[in-house]
């Protein structure tokens, strides 16, 4: 779901994206728009997205303003997406524009689609704010 959302970002040729797995907390705010993926596990967030998460708040880094977005596979309940979203929003003052991504299981061609698509509309949408 990731190097789908990285291609239809990079498709418009226009922008620069970093795929990055691990990131350190400091790294955040120097993107325009920070999208993150997570598994559902137990129903919550990756333990390494909750890490990164809770360090940023601690630190202060301001991620005010920024362009957000979610996504994230399940198998049963789907919460993680949903709940990093809330934080992003309400913690970090992220804007938002799209509901969280949610793959039941392995993302099929049409949800990669999907995804190619959301990173294509974020991309755009910071073409036009800059």
């Amino acid at each position: 779901m990731a190097k789908a959302i990285s291609e239809g970002a990079r498709s418009t040729g226009n922008v620069e994206v970093e795929l990055k797995y691990h990131i350190d907390p400091e790294e955040l705010g120097d993107f325009d728009a920070v999208i993150v993926g997570t598994p559902t596990h137990n129903k919550d967030m990756s333990l390494g997205i909750k890490k990164l998460l809770e360090e940023a708040l601690k630190k202060g880094i301001s991620l005010k303003g920024k362009v957000g977005a979610t996504f994230g596979s399940y198998g049963w309940s789907g919460e993680a997406p949903k709940l990093v979203t809330e934080i992003l929003k309400n913690k970090f003052e992220m804007k938002f524009t799209e509901p969280p991504l949610l793959s039941k299981y392995a993302p099929d061609q049409k949800m990669l689609n999907t995804c190619r698509n959301l990173g294509k509309r974020i991309a755009e949408s910071l073409i036009h704010t800059t």
